[in-house]
């Protein structure tokens, strides 16, 4: 199992990631402001239940290519850093969106179905777990599938409490988030800065988990 020194660096890594609005985030911020509070927490609840796919698949996936070689190890983890600057830079680059999308209002049912749609296909969490989360996986600490399980479990409960954030912050300054184009832009610099953060971290930790 993780040690309580790297579980609160990943802590500290996957709030890092979670506070940078992605996809999930922005689907959640999109529901609060469009329905409600009601609508943004349905909308958490189906983003993580999309996560728990992402965990499996990081529990099956690390421990294939442990057995497989360091070298095809390193190449994801080096692909997914690259990924993270690229998000970052784009996020720098980008110019604010003007107008605002008109969103349908939808049931709890197709708002928590539409969540978990967006987390399994979301690029920003499948990379954290492909390139960021096997650095904190050791394989002479034990099996390695227990340890992405529980590892997947911080992330869920730290990312439940931050989307949820998000979820109400977004439900209650609606009409501001709905209008202003230089917050908007503020939180796409924030985010790039983050990304770039991560993809440099990622590409410079220690090739442990590779080590098998």
């Amino acid at each position: 199992m993780p040690t309580l020194p790297t579980l609160a660096l990943f802590a500290a890594a996957t709030l890092a990631l979670l506070v940078v609005p992605g996809p999930a985030v922005l689907y959640i911020v999109t529901r609060s402001v469009a329905q409600g509070r009601g609508a943004g927490l349905v909308s958490v609840l189906g983003v993580h239940a999309g996560s728990l796919v992402h965990i499996a698949a990081a529990a099956l996936g690390i421990t294939a290519l442990l057995a497989a070689s360091a070298t095809a190890f390193a190449v994801v983890k080096y692909l997914g850093a690259a990924y993270l600057v690229y998000l970052g830079v784009r996020k720098l680059l980008r110019r604010p969106e003007t107008e605002a999308a008109e969103v349908r209002v939808a049931s709890r049912t197709r708002l928590f179905g539409e969540g978990f749609v967006v987390n399994v296909l979301n690029p920003k969490t499948a990379m954290f777990f492909l390139a960021f989360l096997p650095q904190f996986v050791d394989p002479a600490r034990g099996p390695v599938a227990p340890q992405v399980l529980v590892l997947g479990a911080v992330w869920v409960a730290l990312g439940m409490a931050s989307d949820g954030t998000y979820a109400l912050l977004a439900s209650v300054l609606a009409g501001r988030l709905r209008s202003s184009a230089r917050a908007r832009r503020r939180l796409d610099r924030g985010s790039g800065v983050v990304y770039l953060g991560l993809g440099v971290v990622a590409a410079l930790a220690r090739e442990g988990a590779a080590k098998a």
